[in-house]
């Protein structure tokens, strides 16, 4: 093994990090990772950190986890790669039917697409049935499968014979990726907001963002009003919007922003009164983040598109998933000369070694009964999280499932933020990187995210870590 000098030398000659200022890069101390086990990393030096973020958010069942070792190790014996252009493979079909399997389980056929009979006609809540996604479309990453939802939308409805529906409706403070359609579609300006000139047209409803709502002035007024916003949008251009794209509950990237109960159905339910396709962006919140399998169980919301990927493959290798309907699908179908093929692929499409990986991911969900067994640490993070919400410089401590951000302010009041130039967040984040607990901020909100299986006693030790990191460097 090289040496921490040699090493670092080379990552400050040669790579450029991502969402990183690398001026400060290049004048501190990186930690380069040489091994994972379980919940932990561990750099080149020995030393071992809690990865309170699961590597950003992937690793699900812990690292250097023996079933998906193995499962990668025999499919390498077989083939690690082939197109599925004019082609499929074992492990991606199996992965096909598992994945709509699950999604059956978990979501049923709540919901209403388009080209059920109820479509279109105002419906109480929860009252709304259409059919069950049970189409697969691979591509790598959580970006290219939010790319896939917008033109796959964008391309139904050109199908359907109705025009100029060329534009989505997405939500301020979300993230869904970052190549330009998924930019289009975010609402981080931080991110975002630079690239303006590049981006195609998109309305923007107001963040279910309850600490900080932009809609009204007390949360006794409340009654939705975010909601509002959105049918009123709907209500004067649905007929130029293909869909809304949401991120079901927690709206992540934008600052672990907790959605108010009722709110995903009542989006659901706008879709449906509006005739608009509603993608569900689960990348961060899917595959047992919030509790459930699923963001969307929670509200027993089934979306006309559901995006898949980050946990998947359990932390291993790049894989997602838009899942969509048969009334979506069958559009696309017809002679060859009518071109209504959808032309988007991906060299990697299907991977084998990854699919066979978010198999075994999946096979350890079932064997090891994950959010069983996640139920009492959620428990504890929420006990931790009060206990934080009391710190002077904490405004707002929120979490949904094993989803948490802890919100820093300079003055509790008037909720205040810390200026952005005071790196805040980042100061915390390096406080307990030297207690030996990796977390990542974004902006003043310290993220915790760590592996469905951390041991309760080092979750534990993770949040007196942050809580003590909290206090000192605010104090």
């Amino acid at each position: 093994m090289e040496e921490q000098g040699q090493l670092e030398e080379l990552d400050k000659k040669y790579v450029w990090h991502p969402f990183t200022q690398m001026k400060d890069w290049e004048r501190e101390k990186t930690v380069i990772i040489a091994s994972g086990d379980g919940s932990y990393i561990e750099d080149v030096e020995g030393k071992r950190y809690l990865d309170g973020v699961s590597s950003l958010w992937v690793n699900i069942h812990g690292h250097r986890k023996k079933e998906i070792n193995d499962a990668i190790k025999s499919q390498l014996d077989r083939i690690s790669h082939c197109t599925m252009l004019g082609l499929s493979n074992v492990p991606a079909t199996l992965l096909a039917e598992r994945l709509v399997g699950v999604i059956e389980r978990s979501l049923g056929s709540v919901g209403s697409p388009p080209g059920s009979p109820s479509f279109g006609q105002k419906q109480g809540l929860g009252q709304t049935m259409g059919p069950a996604l049970t189409k697969v479309f691979y591509s790598d990453n959580g970006s290219t499968a939010v790319e896939v939802a917008l033109k796959m939308a964008f391309q139904y409805w050109l199908h359907k014979g109705v025009t100029g529906r060329n534009c989505f409706l997405s939500l301020n403070n979300g993230y869904h990726g970052d190549t330009i359609g998924a930019v289009s579609v975010g609402g981080v300006d931080m991110f975002h907001d630079v690239f303006g000139p590049l981006l195609f047209k998109t309305y923007k409803a107001p963040s279910p963002y309850c600490y900080r709502c932009d809609v009204v002035n007390s949360s006794d007024d409340c009654n939705f009003a975010c909601l509002r916003k959105m049918e009123d949008i709907l209500a004067a251009h649905h007929d130029e919007i293909a869909a809304v794209i949401v991120e079901p509950l927690v709206q992540a990237a934008g600052g672990m922003i907790v959605a108010p109960p009722g709110y995903l159905r009542g989006v659901r339910d706008l879709c449906t009164n509006y005739n608009v396709l509603l993608i569900a962006d689960e990348v961060a919140t899917g595959f047992g983040r919030t509790g459930l399998m699923f963001a969307c169980e929670h509200e027993s919301v089934v979306p006309d598109m559901l995006c898949l990927s980050k946990g998947i493959t359990g932390g291993y290798l790049p894989l997602a998933v838009t899942v969509t309907t048969d009334e979506v699908y069958n559009t696309f179908l017809g002679d060859f000369r009518e071109l209504k093929t959808f032309f988007h692929g991906h060299s990697y499409t299907g991977n084998p070694l990854a699919c066979a990986a978010a198999l075994a991911c999946l096979d350890i969900f079932e064997n090891e009964k994950t959010l069983q067994y996640l139920a009492p640490k959620i428990e504890i993070l929420e006990e931790g999280l009060r206990n934080i919400s009391t710190f002077p410089h904490v405004g707002d401590a929120r979490n949904r499932g094993f989803m948490a951000g802890v919100e820093l302010v300079r003055d509790k009041a008037s909720k205040e933020p810390y200026p952005w130039a005071e790196r805040m967040g980042w100061r915390v984040a390096n406080h307990a990187k030297g207690k030996g607990v990796f977390v990542r901020p974004l902006g003043n909100v310290v993220v915790i995210m760590p592996p469905l299986v951390i041991g309760e006693a080092d979750l534990r030790l993770m949040l007196d870590v942050i809580g003590e990191a909290i206090k000192k460097v605010s104090a």
